[in-house]
């Protein structure tokens, strides 16, 4: 996945940020380096940690002293009255983690930090979310004790100071599930803007025309959503598709930059506080949770003179297909 810095820069989209943020620092991301084969998780183990506090904020958590065994531990704390979590669906998380014997590596209830999106079961994201959460009614929090095997491998993450040999301690609080992609009926888009196909949970398929970019910022709602409105200053869960405008005038189909689908994890993203381009800003905020958004994206509200990837000159007018799964 090219990882374009003024679009992600949460660490919920996988561990190559290459800005920092207070989100990022609070977040350990569960992307990365998940074995093949993970281990088979076991509902305790000795020692285990103690958790104290509410589900719903942020845990605290004691560690025993003494070495931790090598088991993946996933022990349910208080079972939620919601459907059990299927393999493949996405799971909104709140969490508190921290090392074995180590530091705090945060919280999704610090300030300006964000829940996890997890795939369920998917082998792209660490076992200590990924695994853990199968099964899991939705309103459960669950302790989940995770040896190297289950976390970020032998290698660690030097962007969280996780060291290779370092068991990690999560305390996982299963809010909800998001749709992979939004439904219903596309409208109609007008001959001199990209057609667009997203019928399946894909990077979509866009077809630029044969024809100048427009110069303003172009935002059309495709599918209205039924939902909240996105106001500035929210977390908000987004699927993307995006293509440069020039490099794929008149062909069919457009060559992406860049999909959210590619890595199986969506955005999660402030929005509205410039953490993200200015077209995004301004499309986005406004919009309502459920909603599918063209974006046409001139420089000035884009990456200007920059060009992250060759797939992605300078000076490009930028299409976007959105899917607004959720905002916080």
């Amino acid at each position: 996945m090219l990882i374009v810095p003024a679009l992600v820069l949460t660490a919920a989209c996988g561990g190559d940020n290459k800005k920092d943020d207070a989100a990022s620092s609070a977040a350990p991301s569960p992307s990365a380096s998940a074995p093949a084969k993970p281990p088979t998780p076991v509902g305790s183990a000795d020692p285990m940690p103690s958790v104290a506090g509410a589900s719903g904020k942020k845990a605290d958590i004691s560690v025993p002293k003494g070495k931790p065994t090598d088991k993946f531990v996933v022990h349910s704390l208080s079972q939620g009255s919601g459907p059990a979590i299927k393999k493949d669906q996405l799971v909104v998380a709140g969490f508190t983690a921290k090392v074995w014997g180590g530091k705090d590596l945060g919280s999704s209830y610090d300030k300006g930090a964000s829940p996890q999106v997890i795939p369920a079961g998917s082998p792209q994201i660490i076992p200590a979310f990924s695994q853990a959460v199968v099964g899991q009614k939705v309103g459960s929090r669950v302790l989940v004790v995770a040896p190297p095997t289950a976390g970020f491998g032998s290698q660690g993450n030097q962007q969280l100071g996780v060291k290779g040999k370092d068991t990690l301690v999560f305390v996982l609080d299963i809010q909800k599930t998001l749709p992979k992609q939004v439904s219903g009926s596309q409208s109609a888009v007008s001959k001199d803007l990209p057609q667009i196909k997203a019928d399946a949970a894909a990077p979509a398929t866009i077809q630029v025309p044969k024809s100048d970019p427009p110069k303003d910022l172009v935002k059309k709602t495709l599918i209205p959503g039924k939902g909240a409105t996105v106001k500035s200053g929210q977390t908000v869960v987004m699927q993307y598709t995006g293509a440069a405008w020039k490099p794929n005038e008149g062909k069919s189909p457009a060559k992406a930059f860049d999909s959210s689908f590619n890595s199986g994890v969506p955005l999660t993203t402030a929005i509205g506080t410039g953490a993200v381009i200015k077209g995004w800003d301004q499309g986005i905020v406004g919009q309502k949770v459920g909603s599918r958004v063209l974006l046409v994206i001139p420089p000035s509200l884009g990456y200007g003179d920059q060009s992250p990837s060759p797939d992605l000159p300078k000076n490009s007018t930028l299409v976007f297909v959105v899917d607004i799964l959720g905002a916080v």
